[in-house]
């Protein structure tokens, strides 16, 4: 068994002071064994906290893919083990917080979905590409996307959703009938096939192009608001929450998702209130 086998083996039973010593002698903490696990898989796998800090530590990438699309992070809450789900949700958290600084930096004008919105996107009947053939959405997020609808319509009234993506998420919300749905669309191709689909055309409908940042002005006040961005991160989230008071009604229902590490179930944040 070579050592990054061993190092697995160690993290998957638990034994924190044969990781140790196997980190120190150099053994690769990103190694896939035969299962396409990692240690830190296994480790959160098994609910094994210490070895799953011990791991992080030394760099074990917490966004790592098994064959089957799961996440260290992933393994944990499948299993129910909170504690090693906590420790790794914090460690994406701070990630996407440092990159998040870090793009903001090395972009001039700060605005960190920039490339994004001067991408070609392409549509197919399941999915929403950008120019990299990275998933902007896809439609195994329906259902989510009609439980979200379900959410901030729930009390009727006036409705806004920032990112139409696919339409998922406005389609499902059409089927309540809202008094007013407004959609916030800031990516121009997005933008023309939603004219050339008629959303513009629906009775209650009003679309706004432009980044959110950007329309505020043009907002009013809402019975129920959905969240979905593309290429932003947690501070983009945060700056948006700061906008809630006056765009959300006091009895008014406010629903995200933010999709920071696509196809990593730890990475997205969902979240009502």
């Amino acid at each position: 068994m070579d050592v990054g086998d061993q190092l697995c083996e160690a993290a998957k039973n638990g034994d924190a002071g044969k990781v140790k010593a196997l980190i120190e002698s150099g053994a690769d903490v990103s190694h896939f064994d035969g299962e396409g696990l990692t240690p830190l898989m296994h480790a959160a796998k098994h609910g094994h906290a210490d070895v799953v800090k011990k791991l992080l530590e030394a760099g074990a990438p917490w966004n790592a893919l098994s064959p089957s699309n799961l996440s260290a992070g992933d393994f944990a809450m499948d299993a129910g083990h909170q504690e090693a789900f906590d420790i790794l949700l914090n460690a994406g958290i701070q990630a996407e917080l440092v990159l998040g600084t870090i793009a903001r930096k090395d972009n001039k004008i700060g605005d960190c979905n920039g490339d994004y919105l001067e991408d070609r996107v392409s549509f197919s009947e399941d999915k929403l590409m950008d120019a990299e053939s990275k998933a902007v959405m896809m439609a195994w997020e329906k259902p989510l996307m009609e439980a979200h609808a379900k959410a901030v319509c729930s009390g009727g009234g006036h409705i806004l959703n920032i990112g139409f993506g696919m339409g998922l998420v406005d389609t499902a919300i059409q089927q309540y009938a809202p008094a007013s749905h407004t959609i916030v669309e800031a990516h121009p191709e997005v933008y023309e096939r939603m004219i050339r689909t008629g959303w513009a055309e629906k009775d209650n409908v009003k679309i706004i192009f432009g980044r959110w940042q950007d329309v505020l002005p043009q907002l009013e006040l809402y019975d129920g608001i959905f969240f979905d961005t593309y290429g932003e991160y947690y501070e983009d989230l945060r700056e948006f929450h700061q906008y809630l008071p006056a765009l959300l009604k006091p009895e008014g229902i406010y629903s995200f998702f933010n999709g920071l590490c696509g196809g990593n179930g730890l990475g997205e944040d969902d979240w009502q209130c």
